[in-house]
């Protein structure tokens, strides 16, 4: 029998990888995995696009447990995905994730010690401040280019795939400003990248978990056992790995975002 290590190098790069990471954690933090297998507490859902170079743990300088992390093609909440609607329920109904002023304190010279994962430091106990729902796009989404290219050509005989169904949204969405749209084809992308993200938190909003869980909120108020609960959207830039609020952020009524 061949082995994955066998057939394909990378992979016993990665299981090397691995190895040496979880004796990292393990010596720096000894009962950090005996903690994590009990169960989890993240604040957040992420909701993104599965693009290679956006790793949200990284980007965002988090441990494992801190984030809840849905991901697929150009980060798309579809009101008929089974598999997105899950993850929410999940994250508003057992997790309870809610909004708190979010602060993460990064630093690549002077970590805090014992607080070391996977080459970045981290705060300790950064992830008591966490709490949102955020939808995070980012700049030359492959995703995005190819619904770009697809409304363009305005061809009714596209084969059908998956890729194809799943990107029809989206094809929509960049009909629907097809003649907003800037002449240069870059401005054109990042304008459709932020549309789609702000799309996509008016889907989340409009979800029926979330709507009652505002409403409980509502009636309950801080005294009650719902928390409170929001949504964002956030765009990443590839060329400077930063994100950026694009302020489209949506909360149970007479609460602050």
């Amino acid at each position: 029998m061949i082995t994955p290590a066998e057939l394909m190098p990378d992979l016993a790069r990665f299981l090397s990888s691995n190895a040496q990471w979880a004796d990292d954690v393990g010596s720096a933090h000894p009962q950090f995995f005996a903690e994590s297998a009990k169960g989890q507490s993240p604040k957040v859902l992420w909701i993104g696009c599965a693009d290679s170079r956006v790793p949200e743990s990284v980007i965002v300088g988090c441990k494992p447990g801190d984030i809840f992390v849905h991901r697929n093609i150009a980060n798309q909440f579809h009101l008929t995905d089974d598999s997105a609607h899950a993850v929410l329920a999940y994250a508003v109904g057992v997790l309870g994730v809610e909004h708190v002023t979010a602060k993460i304190f990064l630093s690549f010279c002077d970590p805090p010690k014992g607080e070391l994962y996977g080459g970045l430091a981290v705060a300790v106990n950064a992830s008591r401040y966490f709490g949102a729902f955020v939808v995070v796009g980012h700049t030359n989404c492959g995703g995005v280019l190819g619904a770009f290219e697809a409304a363009k050509a305005a061809s009714t005989n596209t084969e059908e795939t998956p890729l194809t169904r799943w990107l029809g949204p989206l094809v929509n969405l960049s009909k629907e400003h097809m003649h907003d749209l800037p002449e240069d084809k870059s401005t054109a992308l990042r304008f459709l990248v932020e549309e789609n993200v702000k799309a996509q938190v008016e889907n989340i909003a409009a979800n029926a978990v979330i709507k009652n869980a505002w409403e409980k909120y509502v009636k309950e108020g801080d005294s009650g056992q719902q928390k409170k609960v929001f949504v964002h959207g956030w765009v990443y830039g590839l060329e400077d790995g930063r994100l950026r609020d694009l302020g489209v952020s949506y909360g149970p009524p007479s609460s602050e975002c």
